[in-house]
């Protein structure tokens, strides 16, 4: 039997999409299976969207060393292709006797892991870096080189890319079955059959169910709900940088940080779940992030909330990620992957490809595209309305159709012309910003659903 395509990654979010773009750039055909209607839509769209420097990481993990590469990969690819990035730095704030003791210990932790610009601070200089913060504090430890990204739009870029290289890219396409034969493995899904000669398995929540199929039981995913707050613009003075606890074994806690998109958010949560749906905030969830934000800045509870929602992290039972081949069965695993994926998915990618070179050809081609230039959605860079030479070349960048995000019609225009068109609205506001303000699409919902089903995304 011949296949349809050399490898089949199972999986579009920020390692599926990583990995596809890496193996797209060789001469193999790479079909990129998605179970969603739109690439980043499960765990990767509700990441907290900080890009680490991986100085906390466990030092010698596998996690430790592709967090640390990922670090410096997705940094130079955000400035390649447009994905924002602040450079904020992060301060962890030591309010108890206990975890001051405790920084020196991260600080060393750091320096283990290659990381070595942390450096102690008192409480004079914690309130001097962040003035609104509680009453309390007793010193902090600086991390410089903690920023903030755009999530959305880091596995956006990496699915075009991906595209653009010749991946097929196959939306709505769960897989139910597979049939490992000696070449070639079938694999079931809601839209159809797919057979390829090797399968890699970069299916987040769903990643031991599709690990079960290939004749494996050594890990079972446990949703982690994450749920968060999303303060309005009008704070983002509080926040001059990411708040980060002091990590206990209880976890790493609930922190205060910019968002790319001007607001600041507050979480988030950590709840072990069985339903891998349940992406809906609790009553319980919210509650404890009141009482955390009351202590940790009493002020920013005074402004306004623009939003709530949670997501699902795909937590397992090891401290690390786990990424293996099962050659026999063509197959390649890479599981547990937490938030730090978004920091660590080209570098994912890049330990994948070492695992497979000899057996696969990944040999580049000599004739791959440009990398995609992203729409920036970044707060502290030029937005299309605000661009007059971009206004004067198409009018359509200054007519704003979501007046809270100022999100023109242009834009809206852009997203369905591109590559990898929305799904529907909320694959819209993953890529424009529209809804993403203060009236999550009260104003302006009612047009954009016009300019997207009566008119196909044009004014």
């Amino acid at each position: 039997m011949s296949a349809d395509f050399d490898v089949a990654v199972v999986g579009a979010g920020i390692v599926g999409a990583a990995i596809a773009r890496l193996l797209g750039g060789t001469s193999l055909s790479v079909a990129l299976i998605e179970a969603r209607d739109d690439v980043g839509d499960g765990t990767s769209k509700a990441n907290t969207a900080i890009l680490h420097t991986g100085f906390d990481a466990t030092p010698g993990t596998l996690e430790a060393r592709l967090v640390a590469r990922g670090y410096t990969m997705l940094g130079d690819y955000a400035a390649a292709t447009g994905i924002p990035v602040e450079r904020t730095g992060a301060l962890l704030v030591a309010w108890t006797d206990e975890q001051q003791r405790t920084l020196p210990a991260l600080r060393d932790k750091a320096e283990r892991n290659g990381y070595t610009r942390c450096e102690l601070v008192d409480a004079a200089e914690v309130y001097r870096r962040v003035p609104a913060l509680g009453p309390g504090a007793l010193g902090g430890l600086t991390v410089p080189g903690e920023s903030i990204t755009c999530t959305w739009t880091t596995n956006l870029a990496l699915a075009t890319d991906a595209v653009n290289r010749g991946v097929t890219l196959l939306r709505g396409h769960r897989i139910t079955a597979a049939g490992i034969g000696p070449h070639v493995t079938r694999l079931t899904g809601t839209g159809g059959d797919v057979t390829a000669r090797w399968v890699i398995n970069a299916a987040g929540l769903g990643a031991d169910t599709l690990d079960g199929l290939f004749g494996h039981e050594r890990f079972t995913v446990t949703p982690r709900r994450g749920e968060l707050f999303v303060f309005d613009k009008l704070a983002r003075p509080l926040v001059p940088c990411i708040v980060l606890p002091v990590p206990s074994k209880a976890g790493k806690g609930v922190l205060v940080s910019p968002t790319i998109y001007g607001n600041v958010m507050l979480g988030p949560t950590a709840e072990d779940l069985r339903d891998r749906t349940a992406t809906g905030t609790s009553e319980q969830g919210l509650a404890f992030l009141l009482d955390r934000g009351r202590e940790l800045m009493p002020r920013l509870l005074e402004e306004e909330v623009t939003a709530t929602y949670a997501g699902l992290r795909a937590a397992i039972d090891r401290d690390d990620y786990l990424i293996d081949v099962d050659a026999g069965r063509r197959y390649v695993l890479v599981g547990g992957i937490r938030s730090t994926g978004l920091t660590a998915g080209m570098a994912i990618a890049e330990h994948v490809g070492g695992l497979l070179d000899g057996t696969l050809d990944l040999t580049p081609r000599a004739d791959l595209p440009d990398p995609p230039r992203m729409p920036n959605l970044g707060e502290a860079g030029i937005r299309p309305y605000q661009d007059a030479a971009a206004i004067d070349a198409d009018p359509e960048y200054g007519r704003i159709v979501c007046f809270c995000e100022r999100v023109t019609s242009g834009e809206i225009r852009d997203a369905y012309r591109s590559p990898i068109p929305p799904a529907g609205l909320d694959g819209l506001r993953r890529r424009t910003r529209a809804m993403n303000g203060r009236c999550q699409g009260f104003y302006c919902g009612a047009q954009l659903h016009d300019l997207v089903e009566t008119r196909g995304g044009t004014a």
